[in-house]
Formats: structure tokens, sequence, C-alpha cells
């Protein structure tokens, strides 16, 4: 088992300039620089980008279904990663209504679990095929208030890794917070991000 080394990848104008961030995690097996990649097809000219990156590509072993033990210590490890960077940017006076978090599959999962248990007003929540991690739900995890916080997050009937069922688990808890949440369920989709999910992600982030 293993816990991340520290790796934060910027990109974009300094967040005193923008005072605003998006924070983007990437997948299992994947890249900082593949997630920032998608930075090219969304609205963010005036947000500064930080991506994490997984010590050995992978933010915790075992599928996000497994029982949470199993993940650790690098399920830990790997949700201080992402409060360290959501902790810098609210250091440099930004408020958490302009920290903004996407996730892509197991980064989906990650950045669904951080935000649920540190729940507060965020700009926005991007769950690109992702939901909350366990095998159980702990509830007691989950604390704070969203305080309307948009969240999408989305998966494929049947998608390989994410299912349905644990989708709308994740909603649930989501909005108990006081999330507003967009869930978006596609038939037949491969485990990809498609383009419906892009322009639903930029309605998000283009919100003022």
């Amino acid at each position: 088992m293993y816990t991340h080394q520290k790796n934060i990848i910027t990109q974009g104008k300094t967040v005193s300039e923008t005072r605003k961030a998006l924070v983007m995690i990437h997948g299992r097996g994947a890249t900082a620089e593949s997630i920032l990649s998608l930075a090219e097809y969304l609205p963010v000219e005036e947000f500064s980008l930080y991506a994490p990156q997984a010590t050995n590509h992978s933010w915790y072993p075992y599928s996000f279904m497994a029982p949470a033990a199993q993940n650790q210590p690098a399920l830990d490890s790997a949700l201080e990663m992402i409060d360290g960077v959501v902790q810098s940017i609210l250091d440099q006076g930004v408020k958490s209504q302009n920290i903004y978090l996407l996730g892509f599959s197991q980064g989906a999962c990650l950045t669904s679990e951080y935000a649920t248990r540190n729940a507060q007003k965020y700009g926005g929540l991007l769950l690109f095929t992702g939901g909350l991690v366990g095998q159980e739900l702990e509830k007691a995890n989950y604390k704070g208030d969203f305080a309307g916080t948009p969240v999408l997050i989305t998966t494929g009937d049947p998608d390989p890794h994410v299912p349905v069922s644990r989708v709308e688990e994740t909603q649930a808890i989501m909005e108990e917070l006081g999330a507003v949440v967009t869930k978006k369920i596609y038939k037949g989709r491969p485990h990809t991000i498609l383009q419906e999910e892009i322009e639903l992600a930029k309605e998000i982030l283009e919100r003022v």
C-alpha cells in the first residue's frame, strides 16, 4: 500500500490574478496532464487550474465500491492531497464559492468523497462518471452545508466501474447536505466523457 507524494501541476494565470480556481482530478492510470487537456474544451480562460498527480497513477488500489479499509492508506492520503490544494487556494484569499472541483472516473469518485466530507459552498462540482467511495456509505463521514452548490454527476448504464445505484445514492446524500444536483445517466455510453456532459459542465463554469 502507498501514500501519495505531493505533486501538483498548475496551468493558466495565478490565482491572485483570477480569484477563481478549478481543481482537476485524473482517473486511474492517467496523469495530471491528461486531465488538464480537458480544459481545452471548457471556458476556463479566467480560472487558475490545479491538477494533482497520483503516485503510481492511481488514487487508491481497489474499486471505489470495495470495503473502504482495503483502499487505505492510499485513500486518506489522496483526500489529504486534495485538501492541501483546496486549503492553499483558500489561504490565498479565494472564497470557497470560487473554487470548482472536477474529476473523471476514479478522480470523480475521489472528488465526490472529498467534497461531501467537506461540504461548503463551492462554485461547482463536475463529477464525470463517479460516486461516493466505499462498499457501504458511512453517512457520519459526510458533513457541512453545500449551500446550493451546483453538482453535475454522470455515468453510463451500464458502466464497467460506476453503477447507476451508487450515483443515485451519492445524489441523495449530496442533496441532503444542500447541493443542487443534475444527474445524467447515459444508456450504453462507453466509459468516457460525452460532448453533452461538456456542455452541462460549461453551464456551471459560466455561472456568475
